[in-house]
């Protein structure tokens, strides 16, 4: 059940009764009509802005529509009220009656509610970390990682069907300075004195590494030329430094569907067929790019180029997709993956990068929307940065890594629950602070810490329930009689709970996961209003003395609120506490 829909619906039907006796015209667009929370509750429970936008369309003031559709809409018995506001807004007061079935409806549908049909099971691939096999993953891929797994979960929680993919990029020159560093570790293993020129990576996650390597092929390799082991040492580290990623994934709770190798698309003619189908659609030329931004004629060499005409597609420049010795251009089996994807049949794709790719987005829609012919959108979503704290101050980064703080270390120190849930406190493009200190105070300041206590909360209340003889399995707290939810804290808790299935729409439609963050910690905030206020006055106690029936209406409320969270939670990744320590 979405009352927010319900309600829409109701609107559309009055709307088609004055279509019907001619007070609007036949043939209007409905598709802007929303019903949604007022800005101030002071002003109702939903407002519509159906009078606003019908008038231009039906030549009308919106001010008479809205004076017209009001009456119609309080002839329905849920809605107590409905009044027209300014120019032409109706504001909507909804019986209290419809409020304390929430709670019923909660938990009847049990899990389910919330979810939605949206989806409509279109098929959407979902590609997030896809870091270099070159090392551990750090703070930065968490993030990442967070995001995207989240983001997955809520498209399915809406009704789609979700692939998780990780795009290993094994194709490039970095794969090749892995092979060289882990052979430095290996020519270590056997007792020699090595150096780590600049580019090798020093990260003493090698260290492993390397001696493994020296288990499969002994002194082998050992004063040999590097076309003897480059290329069997560049599969060998990849492999090992890929189970290496896999595992840090596990530790976050992250599974992947797929991991696609670049390298795979690299003498297979794929790549070619990507680019011969955008050749054949007149879109790959030979030309001269104009200067780069800030470059004068004097330092600036123009050579013709094999380009990608990306412009025709909405890019500010064409972009190489070819080199000057006739080799590809990163851009190419970019070009050659996302083209895969597209022939896989998904009806949307979603890239989850890092800040620094900002430059990128244009350039990848181009060719999606190039290779699609514009049938498959592309959404790419950057993670901007995260910077540690911890007493305080910047927190040091990893010896094992060398050169950074690595995802382990961050759920070494805090727990996956903590590490996920905080990653999404910040909508994924705004920078986020991640203060070690702070994500573990046991405080209202700490959302993880704030939302889970009053899941634990509610199950704290249906032990000793429990204990007190009451039965509150979910079959018997859906049919127990709510009339008795009437005081404005149960019901605040009843309204929050109905906006649940709207929020997980729009937070779908906006690939927003952050969303549900913020809503839990609202739901966690109006369940801990209502315990406090219960301290003070009796009555609103979720168990009451000598009084089973009347409990099993209060309990039915504290649950539905913890189906929710622990729904919520869920799609975030995180596991719902039923006891805190």
């Amino acid at each position: 059940m979405n009352l927010f829909t319900d309600i829409g619906t109701l609107v559309t039907r009055a709307i088609g009764d004055l279509q019907a006796d001619g007070t609007l015209p036949e043939g209007l667009d409905l598709g802007p009509v929303t019903v949604e929370p007022p800005r101030d509750p002071l002003h109702g429970d939903m407002a519509t802005n159906a009078a606003m936008v019908l008038a231009k369309p039906a030549g009308r003031k919106p001010r008479d529509i809205a004076e017209a559709l009001a009456p119609r809409l309080a002839e329905d018995p849920r809605i107590e009220s409905a009044e027209v506001a300014g120019p032409g807004f109706i504001n909507l007061r909804l019986a209290t009656a419809v409020w304390q079935e929430v709670a019923r409806t909660v938990l009847t549908e049990g899990a389910d509610y919330g979810r939605s049909a949206m989806g409509a099971g279109r098929k959407v691939n979902v590609e997030y970390v896809s870091a270099n096999p070159t090392g551990p993953l750090h703070v930065g891929h968490t993030r990442g990682a967070v995001f995207g797994d989240a983001l997955a979960s809520l498209l399915d929680y809406a009704g789609h069907e979700v692939t998780r993919e990780y795009y290993i990029n094994d194709g490039g020159a970095q794969v090749d300075v892995l092979a060289r560093s882990v052979y430095l570790r290996y020519l270590e293993a056997h007792g020699h004195e090595v150096e780590f020129a600049d580019g090798t990576y020093p990260g003493e996650y090698l260290i492993e590494v390397g001696e493994a390597l020296k288990a499969e092929v002994g002194d082998a390799w050992v004063d040999q030329p590097e076309d003897v082991w480059l290329d069997k040492a560049r599969a060998f580290a990849t492999e090992k430094m890929m189970d290496l990623i896999r595992e840090d994934l596990r530790l976050l709770g992250v599974e992947m569907d797929e991991f696609f190798s670049e390298k795979s698309l690299y003498g297979t003619g794929r790549i070619e067929e990507a680019i011969e189908t955008l050749r054949g659609r007149d879109l790959i030329y030979r030309g001269t790019l104009e200067p780069p931004k800030g470059k004068t004629p004097e330092d600036w060499e123009p050579r013709e180029q094999t380009l990608f005409r990306s412009t025709a597609h909405g890019d500010d420049v064409d972009r190489p997709i070819m080199k000057s010795d006739g080799a590809w251009t990163y851009f190419a089996p970019d070009i050659a993956y996302h083209w895969d994807k597209i022939g896989r049949g998904y009806d949307h794709l979603i890239d989850v990068f890092g800040a620094d790719h900002g430059g990128y987005v244009k350039r990848m829609k181009a060719a999606v929307s190039a290779l699609s012919e514009g049938r498959v959108p592309l959404d790419i979503k950057l993670c901007q940065l995260v910077k540690l704290y911890k007493n305080g101050e910047p927190f040091k980064m990893s010896k094992r890594a060398g050169t950074f703080i690595t995802l382990r270390d961050v759920v070494d120190q805090v727990g996956p629950d903590v590490t996920r849930f905080v990653m999404l406190t910040r909508k994924n493009d705004a920078p986020l602070d991640f203060d070690f200190d702070k994500v573990l105070e046991q405080s209202k300041e700490n959302p993880v810490f704030y939302v889970q206590y009053a899941h634990a909360r509610v199950h704290s209340v249906l032990r000793k329930a429990r204990e007190a003889g009451i039965d509150v399995e979910d079959p018997v707290l859906a049919a127990a009689d709510l009339s008795g939810l009437t005081h404005e804290a149960e019901l605040a808790v009843a309204k929050k709970l109905a906006e649940w299935p709207r929020l997980v729409e729009i937070a779908a439609k906006g690939h927003e996961p952050h969303r549900v963050a913020f809503f839990l910690y609202d739901l966690a905030s109006d369940l801990h209003a209502l315990w406090n206020r219960g301290n003070d006055e009796p009555a609103l106690r979720f168990l009451q003395e000598d009084d089973p029936k009347h409990s099993q209406s209060k309990i039915a409320l504290a649950r539905a609120v913890s189906v929710v969270i622990s729904a919520g939670l869920g799609i975030l990744g995180v596991t719902p506490m039923e006891e805190m320590r």
